[in-house]
């Protein structure tokens, strides 16, 4: 019996450090920017770039705006902003992004404290303080529609754009192969959801949000099972969702359809015009 004692203590006392180490080291999991070590000319390529250096408390955050292909609205055009997946840069989405701006849509990618180019280091208060001076800056522009903004976020993205979406306006919020809570993912590694510093809770903000929520998400996703988007969906006030048989950094499958797919959406949300019919 006192072995059996001393074997249960033992594992105790090892589970306590497990979880003191996790604790310790959670933000090197959640935001792995050290795996990234290339940085693209992207900007260099894209015709009418903007490149944009945010004044945050974490120092500069770089940003970019991709303006619209053609301008078809008079009193400024729609624009979407983004917050990409923890292991990528903004520098990886402007090729794909083009597509927006075929629809006549602005883009704003924003960087993430510590990424890339800019300074500071990442964590939801300083990734929130970013992603909402981009969206002043953009919201502040002669040649944007503040009441046609889309928030955009992929992967832990999602937490970003839910942390804006609760402190901004939006017409339309899109989330792409995300979760409902970072403290929800905290049982994947056996520890309390309490010890999560950076708990991203985007199902209270989905559950508060009344403008229309796009969710997309993988069916045969493991990083983020697709249990989580069905929960987002489900917990929407006007939500739609979109399942594709992929996995997580394959989603989507196909890309044309996936860009069919959103401009559909967004039509029929109002945010572009659809031409076919006039």
């Amino acid at each position: 019996m006192n072995i059996l004692i001393k074997l249960v203590f033992a594992a105790f006392f090892l589970y306590i450090i497990y979880s003191c180490f996790l604790f310790l080291v959670q933000r090197r999991i959640i935001f792995p920017r050290y795996r990234i070590s290339e940085f693209s000319d992207a900007k260099d390529k894209i015709c009418g770039l903007e490149k944009i250096w945010l004044n945050t408390s974490s120092g500069k955050i770089e940003s970019w705006f991709l303006p619209p292909a053609s301008v078809h609205y008079k009193a400024g055009c729609p624009a979407v902003i983004f917050a990409h997946g923890n292991s990528e840069l903004i520098d990886f989405w402007t090729e794909e992004f083009k597509n927006f701006a075929a629809f006549g849509i602005g883009v704003m990618l924003v960087e993430y404290p510590g990424y890339g180019r800019s300074e500071g280091n990442p964590s939801q208060k300083s990734i929130t303080e970013a992603m909402i001076s981009a969206y002043d800056l953009l919201a502040a522009r002669n040649d944007v529609d503040s009441e046609k903004i889309i928030i955009f976020g992929r992967s832990i993205g999602g937490g970003a754009a839910c942390a804006l979406a609760a402190k901004r306006s939006s017409a339309i919020l899109i989330l792409k192969s995300t979760f409902t809570s970072i403290r929800s993912m905290a049982s994947k590694f056996f520890i309390p959801g309490f010890l999560v510093k950076d708990p991203f809770d985007n199902l209270s903000v989905i559950k508060s949000y009344s403008k229309p929520v796009l969710i997309i998400h993988g069916k045969y996703d493991k990083t983020i099972p697709y249990a989580h988007g069905i929960a987002l969906y489900k917990a929407a006030k006007n939500g739609k969702m979109i399942t594709y048989d992929c996995g997580h950094n394959d989603c989507p499958p196909n890309w044309k359809i996936f860009w069919r797919d959103i401009e559909l959406f967004l039509k029929g949300a109002g945010i572009i015009v659809d031409t076919s019919t006039t």
